[in-house]
């Protein structure tokens, strides 16, 4: 069973990367804050209340159903996160892959896996409009309004809390692959350092997973621990400008250190073997092995119960055909009786008159017939 379980959370391990890896984006430091031009492959501009979307020839229609939704957007953060941020956003719609790089800031060109990058200190969001199109095209969107957010709030928030927080806003902290990667750090004993992801991020996709993963839990921790008045505190804090650790202290009246710790000894009684065994989590992971066992137990059954229902019908054809001939033969004229008082050369007289002369017995020469004279 445990093999069964730790094969399916290795084969979504790639899966997990490819979705975090598209929504995350902060990799590399961001350009320097100084006025660039409007790229020359801009074709036109839409307006809301709270954003400035520029889009390219191909990318018009996108641009136009992003505007009509982009405001609500907005507003469910604000909810969250009890205040809004100041200025007006930038978004950058390419068609596809080519106009989306040609979009991006001199100096600031995305990475290779990412479909949505956010520049936070610019207020600029670049979007791929052919990518964004997907299932986890609104989730991608959020995640980078929620690193601008932050951006805009202050400028030392560590790595690990920009992601987490974002994942957090967007409900990427419940998906299965978080799941995945936090069971084999905490079996392979593997979970990171928060200090080391403060302003890196690691180099090993493995390792990549296990900091999207553990970010947004440690994130998601401490707003259930500490409630949403210590992390509106934390967020005032950092935006008067002091750094992150004393406005952590502050608003929760703890250490990082200490939530930390508190964090770690949680793991093994959430994402270790046992939880796994007795909690809803298994129940997903088997849901393929287990569509698969189902799928070929039905046709097994279907298979035989056509076998079944083959050897069924041959055995009342054969019936049939034994009724058929039984009733063809009452049909037919019974036989009559022997005389026994019938000479022996009568018994075996046929009805048929021309077998009657054929065999009928020798009695010596005929007289002649009388002539008339």
């Amino acid at each position: 069973m445990r093999l069964f379980v730790l094969l399916c959370l290795l084969l979504a391990a790639p899966l997990a990367l490819a979705q975090q890896g598209g929504a995350s984006t902060h990799g590399q430091s961001e350009p320097a804050l100084v006025p660039t031009p409007r790229p020359e492959l801009v074709a036109g501009e839409l307006t809301t209340r709270r954003f400035r979307i520029l889009y390219t020839a191909h990318s018009e229609g996108s641009a136009r159903a992003l505007a009509e939704r982009i405001e609500q957007v907005r507003d469910s953060f604000v909810k969250v996160l009890g205040r809004d941020w100041p200025g007006i956003t930038e978004i950058r719609v390419g068609r596809d892959r080519q106009e989306y790089e040609a979009l991006a800031l001199p100096g600031g060109a995305p990475p290779g896996w990412a479909v949505a990058l956010a520049y936070p200190s610019h207020g600029i969001i670049l979007l791929n409009a052919r990518s964004m199109g997907g299932p986890e095209g609104p989730i991608t969107l959020r995640h980078e309004l929620a690193h601008v957010a932050l951006g805009q709030f202050g400028r030392s928030w560590p790595r690990w809390f920009q992601e987490g927080l974002a994942q957090h806003l967007t409900g990427e902290r419940v998906a299965l692959s978080h799941y995945a990667a936090l069971f084999r750090a905490v079996t392979q004993e593997a979970v990171l350092n928060f200090e080391d992801l403060a302003s890196a991020w690691p180099d090993m996709p493995s390792d990549v997973e296990v900091a999207y993963a553990q970010s947004a839990d440690f994130v998601a921790f401490l707003a259930s621990r500490h409630g949403p008045a210590a992390m509106e505190q934390l967020l005032d804090g950092v935006a008067r400008g002091e750094p992150f650790e004393m406005a952590f202290g502050k608003a929760f009246h703890s250490s990082l250190m200490v939530e930390e710790n508190a964090w770690r000894e949680g793991l093994a009684t959430r994402f270790g073997w046992l939880p796994l065994t007795t909690s809803m989590q298994l129940v997903w992971l088997l849901a393929p092995g287990l569509c698969v066992i189902a799928y070929v137990r039905r046709q097994r059954q279907k298979a035989a119960r056509l076998e079944a229902m083959a050897a069924e019908e041959a055995a009342e054809d054969a019936a049939l055909r034994v009724l058929a001939a039984e009733a063809q033969q009452q049909a037919l004229p019974p036989a009559a009786p022997a005389d026994p008082t019938a000479p022996e050369w009568m018994e075996a007289v046929s009805d048929d008159p021309r077998d009657f002369l054929d065999n009928e017995p020798e009695r010596g020469p005929r007289p002649p017939k009388p002539t008339l004279h």
